[in-house]
């Protein structure tokens, strides 16, 4: 049986919690908060998560807010 294999993952870079807090300018509390309640998507490694680098930049795209 053939394993399917999700090409391109060797090129995923992963960011703890702590520089997500850091490159978003927040808490390592709001990023725990974003990621549990699934508006931003993580990897659990054992007890810590690592997030994809991508997800951050997407996450922060879809966050802009327009000003009158």
């Amino acid at each position: 049986m053939a394993m399917a294999t999700n090409k391109g993952l060797g090129d995923v870079r992963f960011c703890t919690v702590a520089e997500v807090a850091d490159l978003m300018r927040v808490s390592k509390m709001t990023v725990y908060r974003l990621v549990h309640s699934g508006e931003l998507p993580a990897v659990r490694v054992g007890r810590s998560y690592r997030v994809p680098e991508d997800a951050v930049h997407d996450y922060l795209q879809g966050s802009f807010v327009e000003t009158a």
